[in-house]
């Protein structure tokens, strides 16, 4: 990632610095708690290490090329229902975003000559796959169908926190089966669900697949409240590509922010979160400067906020057992490619998946995910050229230790290799390049400032589905978490409803 040509408005500097709540980092997860907050009444300011919003939905320009730091394929933009978290965040800040439709989640490609399209709706997805798997016609329609049951479920209340005993009380006695059916499924994961339906081992690792493209781990370790939401809202609301690319999103939450009476400080990189009495009270900044406010709220990974901005030797005991039961995520190596147009053929589609070897799928480099936004939005590249994301797992240490020279060599040779294999699905893309630019774990961390770049935890190992996820609130009186280090998990609308909750939570306990 690297600096946008676009600059940020500079906030009042005569703001008024009697704060309720101070958000450190303006992800998704941050900037939906800020704003919900904003549109309460709260006086609020957020704090940005960077010099644009959005974290890891931001993005970059270059050369005419508008480049979407992460993933393009896009939940949470429907217009029906309440999973439709990302519409109904900005919606609270009177901001819009036009949107593009996009008539399939995924072109998979895979293994065995398994080459199938996800499409948006729903019986064309289940017929393309059942024509892969005739004999698992009846299994097929109960996995995904007990996944509707799922996302039915989540799609009939308003979703807040959990850790609020009146909402709780109020949305069982107004969904109760709804509620009930939640109960059921909060401990399980996917794989247990699939496993009772199918049988055939492809298909079991197609399941797998369809769970790591988005959770980063198999169908075992994947919630199955998470899978049903994923699973279901891609043919009900849909994946919607926002016009002006995935940073437009982060973009205009901050103009409904301050609207509503708040801020936005950039190059404010926050060092330490200030206790008293063993209370969050405030903010550091690397500068020295310091900022206090009723409630903090940690929008950094758990990582960072409890051995970075707090003292790792006071980690509370509840910090210690999560860390056993969950680990990083792998970074991503970031292939941002401009190319001619004529290399995609007619009727490709925006998103693809590659894995040539199912025992790959998990390693470093193993998976390639493609993302290929300007099908959607031509506006995004200099006219006749697509843009072309292509991202796979990566881990930082692999990128440790080495001299200038040595880090850009394998920079390239990493390029080099993406480039090859994606030749497979786009033959004549080298031959078609017009720009390239090559993003590491450590690009990640030192632009995103999350901890060796990762995308957030895993499970170390099976756990009961989500219930070992936090939730927002923290062992340290006055400080929240928020963002893919809380409940439910990772994901862009993931982070929004975790946004949804934590101002939720503190409006509450600050009686808004």
């Amino acid at each position: 990632m690297v600096v946008p040509t676009t600059q940020p408005v500079i906030p009042n500097p005569h703001l008024s610095q009697n704060f309720d709540v101070i958000v450190i980092g303006s992800g998704i997860g941050g900037l939906v708690t800020a704003t919900q907050l904003a549109a309460k009444g709260a006086k609020v300011l957020v704090l940005e290490r960077y010099i644009i919003p959005g974290g890891s939905a931001g993005y970059f320009k270059r050369e005419g090329y508008c480049f979407d730091v992460g993933a393009s394929m896009i939940f949470g933009f429907g217009d029906k229902g309440t999973t439709n978290l990302l519409t109904r965040a900005l919606d609270a800040v009177n901001a819009r975003i036009e949107t593009i439709p996009d008539s399939c989640q995924i072109h998979y490609h895979l293994p065995d000559e398994l080459i199938l399209k996800v499409h948006r709706n729903y019986e064309n997805f289940l017929q393309e796959l059942i024509e892969k798997f005739p004999h698992e016609r009846e299994g097929i329609r109960r996995f995904y169908d007990e996944c509707w049951k799922v996302f039915n479920c989540l799609n009939a209340m308003e979703l807040l926190s959990l850790e609020e005993p009146r909402y709780l009380t109020r949305v069982f006695f107004q969904h109760p089966f709804a509620c009930l059916g939640l109960v059921k499924y909060l401990p399980q994961n996917a794989g247990d669900i699939a496993r009772r339906h199918i049988s055939d081992p492809q298909l079991l690792k197609f399941i797998d697949m369809e769970c790591y493209c988005w959770s980063v781990v198999p169908a075992d370790k994947t919630p199955m409240i998470n899978a049903g939401m994923v699973f279901s809202d891609r043919h009900y609301g849909g994946i919607n590509y926002p016009k002006g690319g995935v940073g437009q999103i982060a973009q205009k939450l901050v103009e409904g922010l301050e609207k509503a009476g708040s801020a936005i400080e950039y190059k404010a990189r926050v060092t330490k979160i200030i206790l008293e009495n063993g209370k969050a009270v405030g903010v550091q900044l690397a500068n020295g400067k310091e900022y206090r406010a009723k409630r903090i709220v940690s929008n950094a990974t758990r990582w960072d906020t409890f051995e970075k901005l707090l003292p790792p030797e006071q980690m509370p005991p509840k910090e210690k057992r999560w860390q056993k039961r969950y680990k990083k995520s792998p970074s991503f190596l970031s292939l941002h490619l401009g190319v001619n147009a004529e290399v995609l053929p007619t009727g490709t589609e925006c998103h693809h998946i590659l894995l040539e070897d199912w025992q790959r799928m998990e390693e470093a480099e193993g998976t390639i995910f493609v993302s290929i936004p300007t099908l959607l939005d031509p506006s995004l590249a200099p006219e006749g050229h697509h843009i072309i994301h292509t991202f796979t797992p990566s881990w930082v240490e692999d990128w440790q230790g080495l001299s200038t020279t040595d880090y850009r060599q394998k920079k390239e040779e990493a390029a080099e290799r993406l480039i090859q294999r994606l030749e497979g699905i786009f033959p004549g893309l080298e031959a078609g390049l017009d720009y390239q630019e090559v993003g590491t774990p450590r690009t990640h961390r030192r632009f995103l400032g999350r901890e060796d770049g990762t995308y957030g935890p895993i499970p170390r190992r099976k756990l009961p589905g989500l219930l070992g996820m936090p939730f927002n609130r923290t062992s340290v009186p006055g400080l929240y978490c928020v963002g893919d280090s809380t409940f439910p998990g990772q994901g862009l609308n993931a982070v929004a409803f975790s946004g949804f909750a934590c101002a939720h939570r503190i409006a509450v306990d600050l009686g808004l």
